[in-house]
């Protein structure tokens, strides 16, 4: 048995309708009542792309820069992850065929939408069987090396899809402001997978950031991630009650690492994987920058009525394991 999924990377605003089963949001399921992550049990990952291109960007240059953006996550020495083109292919993403395809297509009921990421897993498992992306021909997009005004770059697009492909949902690591017109502008973010779009015309979402090599990393461990890096576990509470999405941050003091991870269950309990051995501060934050169904199922009662609170001490984190358990105590707006 199989189902679909659907992520929606969009300019201002996201949708992922997923199951988030620990920290950094991967997708998730549940088999036989224990909830296990969404991955791809093999590699490489075998990928078609379509041989139609959009205005401006051929079919050719769309493969030329999707492998740019797998090598970058390929690139993550502490992940194992691969992906091998298969060849070019007149059929379309979002159908459920077996195949893994990629290109273009025409959604203009979308405004908002750049892309869009569908799976097919298997129920049994949990395991990734396929995934396809689109990119909305809707808006105007360049494969230029250094991006091109009025246009929005296809590799920085493409690499957040990608990490949506391997199953990564988002990243709150970023700040927003609301627009007048709807939907969110981007002030700053730390991750690739923050749910909301540069600006036309920018290339930054090229390059991976901490948050996004911790979270492929953990899905997708080397014995050099499990033995160098180090965790760290606690609670996010208020008035001793735990709070469920609850965003933490840890920021390494010499280094400047920076990652983050949500209180996922009714005790507030987070854990944070991938951290460099060192001292870090933690902060927890109700999420605001971002839509809420950006990150969780429509039927989930995220907790956003606290203050953003430093924890009181500092955090030593060990090499290959978790310190103490920490609870981050907040107080209701």
């Amino acid at each position: 048995m199989s189902a679909r999924w659907r992520a929606v990377s969009v300019v201002a605003a996201w949708l992922v309708a997923a199951p988030v089963v620990s920290a950094y949001l991967p997708l998730g399921t549940t088999v036989d009542g224990r909830s296990v992550l969404t991955r791809w049990t093999s590699m490489p990952i075998r990928y078609f792309v379509t041989d139609r291109g959009a205005t401006d960007v051929s079919a050719a240059q769309l493969q030329t820069a999707l492998a740019a953006s797998f090598n970058t996550w390929a690139q993550v020495r502490t992940a194992s992850v691969s992906a091998s083109f298969a060849g070019f292919t007149n059929a379309d993403p979002e159908r459920e065929d077996g195949a893994t395809v990629i290109g273009f297509q025409a959604h203009e009921e979308l405004k908002r939408t750049l892309g869009v990421t569908t799976f097919t897993i298997d129920r049994t498992t949990g395991a990734l069987v396929e995934a396809d992306i689109f990119l909305n021909t809707l808006f105007d997009w360049s494969t230029a090396a250094t991006g091109q005004t009025g246009r929005f770059d296809v590799q920085s697009t493409l690499t957040h899809e990608v990490g949506h492909l391997i199953g990564l949902g988002h990243s709150l690591l970023g700040e927003t402001v609301l627009r007048a017109e709807g939907g969110r502008r981007v002030i700053a973010k730390r991750s690739v997978m923050f749910p909301i779009a540069y600006a036309v015309g920018t290339t930054l979402d090229r390059s991976l950031q901490d948050d996004d090599i911790a979270a492929v990393s953990a899905t997708y461990p080397t014995p050099t991630f499990l033995r160098t890096t180090g965790s760290v576990i606690g609670r996010v509470t208020r008035g001793g009650a735990g709070i469920f999405g609850a965003h933490v941050i840890a920021v390494n003091t010499k280094t400047g690492q920076t990652v983050g991870a949500f209180s996922l269950d009714a005790q507030g309990r987070f854990s944070m994987d991938g951290l460099e051995p060192g001292i870090y501060v933690l902060r927890a934050e109700p999420l605001d920058d971002a839509d809420v169904d950006s990150f969780f199922n429509d039927n989930v009662q995220v907790d956003a009525n606290f203050k953003a609170t430093f924890y009181s001490k500092l955090v030593a984190v060990p090499e290959g394991g978790a310190g103490s358990s920490v609870e981050i105590k907040v107080v209701a707006k």
